[in-house]
């Protein structure tokens, strides 16, 4: 991990094409401009996070699967 201290209006490169900005620091955190090339996803990291939890949620396990599958198959019985 690298670690700059960049102040307001200062800019870093990463390779040849991407630049980030300070634009503004506060007390409550730190305003960035970044400039990339369209092709390169830039995702705040709670919203990777989030997607996936969610991508996870949307597949469960298989146990789960199996679990389901015999509790289904014990309601369909006939008495």
């Amino acid at each position: 991990m690298l670690i700059l201290r960049r102040k307001k209006n200062e800019s870093l490169l990463i390779g040849e094409d991407i630049r980030i900005t300070v634009i503004e620091c506060a007390a409550d955190g730190v305003r960035l401009a970044i400039d990339a090339p369209k092709q390169i996803s830039i995702l705040r990291e709670e919203l990777s996070e989030a997607e996936q939890t969610n991508k996870t949620a949307l597949s469960p396990d298989i146990s789960s699967v199996w679990m389901l599958h015999s509790i289904l198959q014990k309601q369909n019985k006939p008495e």
